[in-house]
Formats: C-alpha cells, sequence, structure tokens
C-alpha cells in the first residue's frame, strides 16, 4: 500500500503549486500546472496498478482521466471553439465512464437513501442558475444529470470514491456559478474550484486503485472460465 500512495506524490505536488499559483494570480504558472495534472494522475494510477495486474476498470478510469484532461485544457486545445460547451462535452463523457465504471465495475452496495440529496442538488442548482445561462441551459442541465449520476453511482463504492465523487460535484458547482453569476462570487473561488477538483480527482484514483484491488480475488473465478 505505501508503494501505491508512491505514485501520488508528483501529482499530489503539482496540484498544490496550481492551487497556490491560482490563489496569487500568477498567470504564468497556473495554465501549464493545471494541464499537468491529468498526466500525473493517470501516472499515479499506472503506478498504482503495478504487481495487482492491469483490468478493464484502470483502463476506463483512464479514459476518463483522458476526457477530464481535455475539459480541463478545451481553450487550449481547441481554441477555434467555445470553451464552455467543450468543456460540458469531455467532461460529459468523462462522467460517463466514471458512471459505467462505479455503477457496473466497482459497485459494493445498493444506492443509500441519502444520495436523494444529489435530486435536490441539481433541481436546486437550476432553479438559480436558468435565468442566466441563456443558450447553455439544455447543456448544463444535461451534463448536470450526468455530474449527480457519478455521484450517486460513487456512493455504491469505497469511501475514497464517495468521497471523491462529492468534492468533483462541489467543484463543478462553485465553477458554475463562478461562469454564469461572476460578481456573486468572490476571488478565492477560483482556487477553491481546483482545489476541491483536484482532492476529488484523486480520491476517486485511489478508490479505483483500492476497489480494484479488493475486487480481483473474488473475480479471479471468472475470469479463468
Amino acid at each position: 500500500m505505501r508503494r501505491l500512495w508512491i505514485g501520488f506524490v508528483p501529482y499530489i505536488a503539482v496540484s498544490i503549486v496550481h492551487v497556490a499559483a491560482l490563489a496569487v494570480g500568477s498567470t504564468a504558472v497556473a495554465p501549464p500546472t493545471k494541464l499537468a495534472l491529468m498526466p500525473l494522475l493517470a501516472l499515479a494510477v499506472v503506478w498504482g496498478a503495478r504487481g495487482s495486474g492491469w483490468t478493464r476498470a484502470h483502463t476506463l478510469f483512464v479514459v476518463a482521466i483522458g476526457l477530464s484532461w481535455l475539459g480541463d485544457g478545451a481553450g487550449t486545445f481547441v481554441p477555434w471553439l467555445p470553451t464552455v460547451p467543450m468543456m460540458l462535452l469531455f467532461f460529459g463523457l468523462a462522467h460517463l465512464c466514471y458512471i459505467w465504471l462505479f455503477w457496473r465495475m466497482l459497485a459494493v452496495r445498493r444506492v443509500p437513501p441519502w444520495a436523494a440529496v444529489y435530486a435536490v442538488w441539481w433541481l436546486a442548482l437550476l432553479a438559480v442558475l436558468w435565468p442566466h445561462l441563456g443558450g447553455l441551459a439544455v447543456a448544463v442541465a444535461l451534463y448536470g444529470l450526468v455530474l449527480g449520476g457519478t455521484a450517486v453511482a460513487a456512493s455504491r463504492c469505497h469511501p475514497l470514491i464517495v468521497w471523491g465523487g462529492v468534492f468533483f460535484l462541489a467543484s463543478d458547482s462553485v465553477l458554475a456559478f463562478r461562469l454564469f453569476l461572476p460578481d456573486a462570487m468572490p476571488d478565492w473561488t477560483s482556487p477553491l474550484v481546483m482545489l476541491t477538483y483536484c482532492v476529488g480527482q484523486s480520491l476517486i484514483a485511489a478508490g479505483v486503485l483500492v476497489g480494484v484491488r479488493a475486487r480481483r480475488p473474488a473475480e479471479e473465478p471468472a475470469v479463468t472460465r
């Protein structure tokens, strides 16, 4: 287990630098460190999977990380297209991967009753933001569904994944207000978005590694049939 966590050290270090850069308004450091985050998280997953064997769950998670990376860098990778719609597209696809991964591969329990709070969150968020969404209203509503779906699916998994889903949802919620109600959001919410995002993604990654290791012995007979 100690070897597993070593792989997260570069990701954690760059996450701290990135959030700090946002806090002090460093436009020279924040963009490149942001684009380094998801590749480093993928590296942590590859490192953590050593010795236990690579599975479809690892592959699907790395695909989700790759889509998240495209979402992080939408303005850089496809500058000729509107940034916010492309972010919604890439992250929406990433969340579909997360939902499949959590629901079909890593679930260990039924959806707990408290997960109903995510439906309340979705309705409340739309009620507040709808007048400000303009032409993106439908896209944001659909993205909110898959984001909430990720959180609901995560509630069935290892506690690390449960909390990862909570932090991811919190990050995108703050980001939504920053995008569509910018005058109501203080400057410190910019680093808060990335702090909760980095924490959420890392918790999910750790939960995937732990969850796969816990499930693998039970799945071995199915693999040999």
